[in-house]
């Protein structure tokens, strides 16, 4: 691999989780790595380096490098229509992948907290505004709220996310993703956010939501999912899977989704299609290595 430079610091990781509870483990005192890239090959050298790899992926190695960065590149658009299609999704999914998998571990943590938190804890309260089951006048939170709340405090299969992060941001090239790390196509009514060339009127004055890095685009489209009424029948068909014992899966849960888009079914086709045509089902066994988190940071050349 061609010269990186490593910079070392102390970094406290709280938890590394599959999206089953019973895997949640604790991690102390790991370190974080920033490793500066200059290339797409430097970024595939990385990949091999860590086992992250097609090869790899197929023997069965679900283990996922706690990779992170802070910017979605102004230049990934150019520098990813010179290389294979094939490679460019690799690339993609290995990337959002890692952020998908530590938004899912701070939800287990709140949601293994919040089986052993009293219902009129500040805590829990805190949560549940939040997760929008409390409203900020609101002072107690009654039994069904605490149930609701539990409802919502759940995982999103990373098929689902990496499916709709490719279809929403245009594999991280769109315009929205390059100037806001947005990059699952989130409304915001705040005025505050990224003006659409092509806005549909009978929304009225919208933009689309940016964010500061790209996991925290993930964490909010997770906690949209989870509070949002559109989706109230993915959080019902989540919960049954977790009353019957079946596995949460992205493809069943994407069955929910015809109101993320005015395309409705035909939305949940291509989310499918998306999961199936990219063999997406086994990222949901995917988990986070106990191993240091790697701070990407992109360099000019």
């Amino acid at each position: 691999m061609k010269p990186i430079l490593l910079i070392l610091s102390l970094f406290f990781l709280t938890a590394c989780t599959n999206i089953k509870e019973k895997e949640h483990k604790q991690v102390t005192q790991a370190q974080t790595k920033i490793i500066e890239i200059t290339s797409v090959k430097d970024l595939n050298e990385l990949f091999n380096d860590f086992n992250y790899t097609s090869k790899t992926w197929e023997n069965g190695l679900r283990e996922v490098p706690r990779i992170y960065f802070t910017k979605v590149s102004q230049t990934w658009e150019k520098n990813s229509n010179n290389i294979p299609l094939r490679e460019k999704k690799n690339i993609f999914f290995r990337l959002l992948g890692p952020l998908v998998l530590m938004s899912n571990e701070d939800i287990m943590i709140e949601r293994l907290r919040l089986k052993k938190e009293d219902i009129s804890s500040q805590w829990t309260k805190d949560l549940a505004l939040k997760y929008k089951v409390l409203k900020k006048t609101d002072t107690n939170l009654s039994s069904s709220q605490f149930l609701e709340l539990k409802k919502r405090v759940d995982i999103i299969p990373t098929s689902l996310a990496l499916a709709q992060g490719a279809e929403e941001s245009g594999w991280g090239t769109s315009r929205f993703a390059a100037q806001g790390n947005a990059l699952f196509g989130q409304w915001d009514f705040s005025s505050k956010g990224m003006k659409p060339l092509h806005p549909r009127k009978e929304l009225g004055d919208y933009t689309l939501a940016r964010f500061d890095t790209p996991l925290d685009s993930v964490k909010g489209y997770m906690l949209n999912l989870n509070t949002t009424g559109a989706y109230k029948e993915l959080r019902t068909r989540r919960l049954q899977c977790r009353q019957d014992g079946e596995k949460i899966t992205g493809w069943e849960l994407a069955k929910t989704l015809d109101k993320y888009s005015e395309k409705g079914q035909e939305y949940i086709n291509g989310l499918h299609q998306m999961i199936s045509y990219n063999k997406l089902q086994a990222t949901d066994d995917a988990y986070l290595s106990n191993g240091p988190a790697i701070h990407l940071k992109k360099v000019k050349n």
